[in-house]
């Protein structure tokens, strides 16, 4: 079984703000297209188990658990789990990604939504493998900047790069580069390209800046949400709309484990 490795300090800030955010991440995080989720399921040796890791409120999991008889999702903050969506074979763990509840070479897929740069990579991978099938896959994504039109693109892009543009994590450059730089050795498996989409209102695209950790350590050290610095122009570049459709191009890392 899974071995405790030693607590990394530099990720207690990261765990913190997960943990304080854990009811909007479960609100107003986006959902991934269930074309994606098939894609990644057919790579897969087997159906029997996934893992997906750093699962949140389970939005990827509950998409890999159409696919296979039982997803174990793990999360290190309790809080995030807490607002989790329930599904049949959906097993959620308190855990850490360095330290599975899995058994030695029992999964067939590994799933990471939105969190591979987030974790501790040599840690993290030595657990892939010991947990992965003969075969195994491991597929990872995330997106970044989302589609909407071109006066809201304009504004989310000096939202995005200007006002919060310092106080991203420095991890973030991976999605910034599409994963492309991340640490990864595996073998590569070229995917197609996805896109995630939701229709949304105004107010739920406000919750969703709102839970970005750029926003939240903008409001640690200013004491100003600075989605409200934004808000009237958001408003105007919004119109009269009651939902838009927002599109997110997807980038992934896909490869076999062994």
């Amino acid at each position: 079984m899974a071995r405790k490795p030693p607590r990394d300090p530099a990720e207690t800030p990261t765990k913190k703000l997960f943990a304080d955010q854990a009811d909007v991440y479960s609100a107003y995080r986006p959902g991934y297209p269930a074309e994606m989720f098939a894609y990644f399921a057919g790579l897969a040796p087997g159906r029997a188990l996934a893992w997906d890791c750093g699962t949140g409120s389970g939005q990827a999991a509950v998409g890999v658990a159409e696919h296979f008889d039982c997803v174990v999702a793990t999360d290190a903050s309790p809080e995030q789990l807490d607002h989790a969506t329930p599904h049949d074979r959906v097993e959620y763990r308190h855990a850490p990604v360095e330290s599975a509840p899995l058994d030695d070479h029992s999964v067939d897929l590994i799933t990471v939504g939105q969190a591979l740069h987030w974790f501790n990579h040599d840690a993290f991978y030595n657990e892939v493998r010991r947990v992965a099938a003969p075969g195994g896959v491991i597929a990872a994504w995330g997106y970044l900047a989302a589609d909407i039109d071109e006066a809201m693109n304009t504004l989310m892009d000096y939202y995005r790069l200007d006002l919060v543009g310092s106080y991203w994590s420095p991890r973030v450059k991976y999605m910034v580069e599409r994963y492309e730089t991340i640490p990864f050795p595996f073998e590569d498996i070229d995917t197609p390209d996805f896109t995630a989409t939701a229709e949304w209102s105004l107010d739920h695209w406000v919750g969703f800046l709102r839970s970005w950790s750029s926003t939240q350590e903008y409001l640690r050290q200013h004491g100003e949400n600075p989605v409200d610095i934004v808000l009237p122009k958001l408003r105007e570049a919004w119109g009269e709309a009651k939902t838009r459709l927002i599109r997110w191009p997807l980038f992934c890392r896909v490869g076999c484990v062994g």
